[in-house]
This record gives structure tokens, sequence and C-alpha cells, in this order.
């Protein structure tokens, strides 16, 4: 219980307000955690498929998930695949055994119809929303064993693609910027150019 007050500390600091949504995420993160039998990422030891999008409600679930499993996109051990559903999936990279977590549909349904989501519809921001109605529903969550309102699915294996990082990096010959080898591109005039500057990707 202590190292989860502290994740969520961490988590209404990371995330910049406080709402229902992250906590979801933070214990949905934990949850499939302790599914894998794993800790959180210090590195790329975990990786992250979130099936949020944007602008859709709850998208603080994702903040949540990264609060608690440590994967980021700093790391580059989490992608979105922008299906607008408050689902992922948690990727143990060493056995490559996952497992897929998602809010149930019951209990996501009278989430959005909470006086918390309403006064978002009317635009009110969620750190302007009145903290009486704010703090009973994270309360809630917080309070809720993760089989009410969470849908674990079984551990499955899948193959884990492991590259290396890059860390050579060279300056571009039309902006100068340093831009590592990756992304660099060679124009109609021999240079070594980033992709802005060759204005194409390939």
């Amino acid at each position: 219980m202590e190292n989860f007050e502290k994740l969520l500390e961490t988590g209404l600091i990371f995330h910049g307000h406080k709402c229902p949504a992250m906590p979801m995420g933070l214990k949905a993160g934990l949850a499939a955690m302790k599914m894998l039998g794993v800790e959180r990422a210090q590195d790329k030891e975990l990786s992250v498929i979130a099936e949020t999008g944007k602008g859709h409600a709850a998208g603080c679930f994702l903040d949540g998930i990264m609060t608690a499993t440590g994967c980021t996109y700093g790391k580059s051990n989490i992608e979105k695949l922008y299906y607008n559903k408050l689902a992922f999936t948690l990727i143990d990279n060493a056995t490559g055994r996952s497992v897929r977590v998602s809010i149930k549909a019951d209990f996501l349904e009278k989430a959005l119809s909470s006086t918390f989501v309403q006064k978002r519809k009317a635009g009110v921001p969620p750190q302007d929303i009145d903290p009486e109605i704010t703090d009973p529903l994270v309360n809630k969550i917080i309070g809720l064993d993760e089989a009410m309102f969470l849908d674990i699915g079984p551990v499955t294996n899948r193959e884990v693609k492991k590259g290396k990082g890059i860390f050579e990096a060279k300056r571009c010959d039309a902006c100068g910027e340093l831009t590592f080898v990756n992304k660099l591109r060679l124009d109609l005039d021999g240079q070594v150019v980033c992709i802005q500057c060759a204005g194409y990707d390939a």
C-alpha cells in the first residue's frame, strides 16, 4: 500500500490534475504487472501497447499505466494504437509473456455518466471541478478491488523484437542540427541531411 501511495502521488504530479481515470490506469498497470510477476521497468524490461487514442474521455488512463509500469515514450517502450478503448497489453520483453487488461464495459458506462464527466462535457477543465465531486470518485477507484472494474486476460506468449539503440549522430549538412544516423538521408546533391531538410521519409 505504501508503494501504491507513492506511485499515486507521482502519478498526480506527472498527470497534472486529479481525476478518476489516472488512478484507474495506475491500478490497471499494477494488476498487469502482478499477473506477469514483473517489477516496474527501469529501462526497457517491459513494453505497453495502449489501445487509447486522443480526444476521447478518460484518456488520462494512459498516464496511470505509464506511472505504474515505467513504460514511457522517452524510453520508446510504449506505443498507442488509437483504438479509443481503455485497454492495453503489457509485455515482459525478457520472456515474451504478455497480458491484456481492459476496463469492464458496465463499469466504464457508469463512470461516463458521472457528474465529473458531465462537467467535462460542459467544458469545465478537470482541475476546476469541485473536489467534492472529484475526490469521492478517485477514492472509490483507489479502494476498489481490481476484479470489480478490470477484465484481465490470460497470460500469452508473443515474439519480442529486440533491437539496439542508436548512439551515433551527425550534423545535418543543411540545417546543422545533430541527428541520429538512422534518420539521415542523402539528398540529390549528395549532402547528408535530416528527413525534414530532405523533404521525404523513406
